[in-house]
């Protein structure tokens, strides 16, 4: 692996170096614009493909990828530098040595560049090629570029521009050696047509990450496909191949690197079947328009001139008009045969609104719709609901996945799409879905509020029930067996109240005590439905609880009064949290405030315990939630595990 690093590094370095010589020649000699735009198209391709190698590089360690696409990098650079030499050479003669045996051995150095991109290809993407059957065919495209380079040189065609005025070194080489070149060539094509091939192959037996990262690739081979029928177009309505093909080509060059490296660094960054889609159709869309302009322009330009303006006017107003309906029926055409699972879930979701609309269906559906369109039985769609501690489906279950896409509406998460599928597909579908997601959240919110509402009369019911049962108990057991004592006491005072034979004086003193004690517990059972301290305000009542615990309490009560209703549910409320706390949370320090505003009262009990409590059917805390729903509040508890808990309730002023 450092060798591989250490390969990278040179083949990067060597990028760098000549195209800082390559500046340096162009600042220090007089050449040409057009020398100046080559180098800096090709000089600048070259340095960035080389960056981009060296990235994947150091990202995928271990991967010859990034190796392979540097030294891709550097065979650019070599040959913009190349050419800049030449063309410092022609215009300066003198000035820099040139020998042309030197020119003849380099003339053919432009394929090593289709032998790097040959074996990126080959090795892409996971560094290693695709069986065992294909182990010599990097050796064997090394050696036929030798072979090919070393028959360049005795060549008997003129050196390209703009050496081409050089005479050749070596004389006409024998027909043997001829018919071997030729062969060299037709084998050399041969391979890297297979190594085309291969790449099929490998996408076929392909899953998962490896068939996305390998359709990324194939952006490429679409501008490939595309550049030949751009050049032509421009070959006919101008008469000569121009900026138009240049431009493309400079992006079809970059096109293959971008291509890998969004492949190997982020295969999942865009939906990578829409983007091939949307290649594919705007692709085809600009192939007919071309020909439709280069037919058009060409028919008028017989009539009206080969430099007519209206001819040209006409020509694009045709293309125009043949834009909009052409892009949409090519789209729809595409997304059927290259994006079929993004079509089937978009087929499924307008089948499921338009079955809505009719009755025929609900938006609870969704989930099961999408499943069957995505042949995926693991899918889950999960809602936000408020009170809810995490996702929920439309009966109100947890909902528990790992990962997901976010369903987003207006900028905000309404639910989640999870599945065996790619995200690439699920975040095309939670955008469509996203309108049925929310009704389906709001349905689900409105059952969950009345199955609340429900739960929450059962509670009363049954606490009023109990409440009853425990009054008539506290009653029977305690005051009434008072008053019932007291009644047979002054009965059997009134019997002997004449002979003497009963200490009367006693049996008052005893009636008046037990009449003391029945009129104790009368007030307390009486202060468990309203406490009587309220009478002096909630100040008051709340510090003649906390008076009697053993933890210091803050209270920060606001001024003013409150209704009756409302200060006796913030009593119990503050009551109930404080207790406890005194009791379960080893607290040492516990506040209360209660801040009332025109909208509503707000009562926050916070301690520093333990934290982790939780409300249980039954308890306390549950008695609490629907005490405060009973005036129209809301109730919530924050108790992470160590951090103590919080209990706040927001009660209308208007209930």
């Amino acid at each position: 692996m450092r060798r591989q690093r250490g390969a990278t590094l040179c083949a990067f370095l060597l990028a760098v170096a000549m195209a800082a010589g390559s500046g340096w020649l162009l600042l220090s000699y007089s050449v040409g614009q057009h020398t100046v735009r080559n180098f800096a198209t090709l000089g600048t391709a070259g340095t960035a493909i080389a960056v981009l190698g060296l990235v994947i590089s150091r990202k995928v360690p271990g991967n010859l990828i990034g190796l392979l696409l540097t030294w891709a990098g550097a065979i650019t650079t070599y040959l913009a530098t190349r050419y800049v030499y030449y063309a410092v050479v022609v215009a300066d003669p003198g000035k820099l040595p040139l020998d042309n045996r030197v020119v003849a051995l380099l003339d053919e150095s432009g394929w090593w560049l289709f032998i790097a991109v040959a074996l990126v290809l080959l090795h892409f993407p996971d560094g290693r090629v695709p069986s065992k059957r294909w182990r010599l065919i990097p050796i064997v495209l090394l050696a036929l570029g030798l072979a090919q380079q070393a028959f360049g040189a005795v060549a008997t065609i003129p050196f390209p521009p703009p050496l081409e005025q050089l005479a050749r070194p070596f004389g006409r080489p024998p027909l043997p050696i001829r018919v071997l070149s030729e062969v060299i060539f037709a084998l050399m094509l041969g391979l890297l047509l297979a190594v085309g091939i291969s790449l099929f192959t490998r996408f076929r037996r392909s899953t998962g990450r490896v068939r996305a990262q390998l359709k990324w690739l194939s952006l490429a081979g679409l501008a490939v496909v595309v550049y030949p029928f751009v050049c032509l177009t421009e070959l006919l309505v101008a008469g000569k191949t121009g900026a138009i093909s240049t431009a493309f080509g400079i992006a079809t060059l970059i096109a293959l690197p971008a291509s890998v490296a969004v492949a190997m660094l982020r295969h999942d960054l865009y939906d990578v079947d829409r983007v091939i889609a949307d290649t594919v159709s705007y692709a085809i869309v600009m192939i007919v328009l071309l020909g439709t302009y280069a037919v058009t322009a060409l028919t008028l330009g017989l009539f009206l001139g080969k430099e007519s303006a209206p001819a040209a006017a006409a020509a694009t107003a045709t293309c125009a008009l043949l834009l909009a309906p052409l892009r949409a029926r090519l789209q729809r055409l595409v997304d059927r045969r290259l994006y079929p699972p993004r079509r089937a879930a978009m087929l499924a979701i307008e089948d499921l609104q338009r079955r809505i609309h009719t009755e025929h269906a609900q938006p609870e559906e969704l989930e099961k719709s999408l499943r069957t369109a995505l042949r995926d039985p693991t899918l889950r769609v999960g809602l936000l609901v408020p009170g809810a501690s995490g996702f929920v489906d439309a009966q109100g279950s947890p909902v528990e996945v790992s990962g997901g896409v976010p369903v987003m509406l207006g900028g905000v998460q309404i639910g989640l799409l999870a599945g065996a599928g790619g995200s690439a597909v699920l975040k095309a579908v939670a955008t469509g879905a996203a309108s049925l997601v929310e009704v389906t959240r709001l349905r689900a919110e409105l059952a969950g509020a009345l199955r609340e509402v429900e739960a929450s009369r059962a509670r009363l019911v049954q606490a009023g029930d109990e409440e009853r049962r425990r009054l008539e108990r506290d009653l029977h057991d305690g005051a009434q067996q008072r008053l019932v004592a007291l009644g047979m006491a002054m009965r059997l005072a009134q019997r002997h109240l004449d002979d003497g034979t009963v200490d009367v004086n006693g049996l008052l003193d005893q009636g008046v005590a037990e009449l003391a004690t029945a009129i104790a517990e009368l007030r307390q059972i009486a202060h468990g439905l309203r406490p009587t301290s309220l009478d002096d305000g909630l100040h008051a009542a709340l510090a003649a609880i906390t008076q009697t615990l053993p933890i210091p309490v803050q209270l920060h009560i606001g001024p003013g009064e409150l209704p009756d209703d409302l200060a006796t549910t913030a009593y119990f409320v503050a009551a109930e949290a404080v207790t406890n706390a005194a009791k379960y949370s080893r607290a040492t320090a516990i506040a209360v405030r209660v801040a009332q505003s025109a909208a509503d009262v707000r009562i926050r009990v916070e301690d520093d315990g333990c934290g982790g409590a939780t409300p249980r059917p039954g308890s306390g805390l549950s008695g609490l939630v629907d005490r405060v729903a009973a005036v129209g509040g809301s109730l919530s508890m924050h108790s992470p595990a160590g951090r103590g808990t919080t209990i706040e309730a927001v009660l209308p002023c208007g209930s």
